[in-house]
């Protein structure tokens, strides 16, 4: 039997969204994510309520329009592709995306009370960051977290995991407030790539209880499928051989302070020491280049 925080491709949606994750509808306070594919020349319009939000392209272009101002979003081909350049908003705002080409856009949601009007920020804009080494290499696009984006709560990542490699590792938590830790709940959201002909790609994911917080999630997911961490070490996300993954991470929690801190796994946390007599993987470097 699948875990409850397993949200299957195909089945996670509502309306108009192929993904729809709330406050609401996770059971916890802050953190949502809803998905949206628009086809050529379409439009969509709606509110983001009690969420500041953070306009995605995963793939195709679009233009985003609050109260009298503008945002023209080029986006990139698909997720692989680099990273994109994205438009923040806040909370109470009315927002219409139109979309010359059609694409798929991801709203990344936080619980919040913001004034701010509607930003931009290029794909140039977006620290890259090459974290581990050997297995454990993988590459983190931070274009929502503190310091990348001036928001209220929300903190929002991208990770490519190329086939074969481990990332989200050593497990790590963060469901508790401290000097060392904040409270966040997170989203993963997956993109999984096809094989040479097309045959379907999956890779593994683990959340297990932490002090205070029982969970127990081991699941094998594919391409466009979404996972639930409200609390709980979390980690490995594991690309199976053959197929890179991609996962996006929206999170936040009750603190007074954005900030994103976290605990490793101590059974774990050793392997950090490691990656100092290895090297990053080379396809990661390859790709940096390519997008610097």
């Amino acid at each position: 039997m699948e875990s409850r925080y397993l949200l299957r491709s195909g089945l996670a949606g509502s309306g108009s969204y192929e993904v729809e994750v709330t406050p609401e509808s996770a059971g916890w306070g802050y953190s949502s994510l809803k998905i949206i594919s628009l086809d050529p020349a379409a439009s969509y319009r709606f509110e983001t309520g009690s969420d500041e939000l953070i306009v995605l392209p995963l793939n195709g272009s679009v233009a985003v329009d609050v109260d009298n101002a503008r945002c023209e979003l080029d986006g990139r081909p698909s997720v692989f592709d680099g990273p994109t350049d994205l438009a923040y908003v806040g909370s109470g705002k009315t927002v219409t995306l139109q979309s010359a080409v059609g694409g798929r856009f991801a709203l990344c949601g936080a619980r919040a009370e913001s004034t701010a009007a509607l930003s931009y920020v290029a794909a140039s804009q977006v620290p890259v960051e090459l974290r581990g080494a050997g297995q454990s290499s993988r590459q983190v696009r931070n274009f929502g977290t503190p310091g990348s984006l001036d928001a209220t709560k929300i903190i929002a990542c991208e990770v490519i995991t190329p086939a074969g490699n481990w990332s989200s590792y050593p497990a790590h938590k963060h469901d508790e407030a401290s000097e060392t830790e904040s409270e966040l709940e997170e989203i993963y959201y997956f993109e999984i790539a096809a094989g040479p002909r097309g045959e379907p790609g999956f890779g593994f994911m683990r959340t297990s209880s932490s002090p205070g917080h029982q969970i127990d999630v081991l699941e094998e997911v594919h391409d466009r499928d979404t996972v639930l961490v409200p609390y709980g070490w979390h980690g490995p996300c594991v690309a199976a051989p053959g197929f890179d993954m991609y996962y996006l991470n929206v999170m936040a929690g009750p603190g007074a302070e954005r900030a994103w801190k976290i605990s490793d796994h101590p059974d774990q946390a050793w392997v950090r020491g490691t990656w100092e007599s290895e090297t990053v993987d080379p396809r990661l470097l390859s790709q940096t280049v390519q997008e610097a």
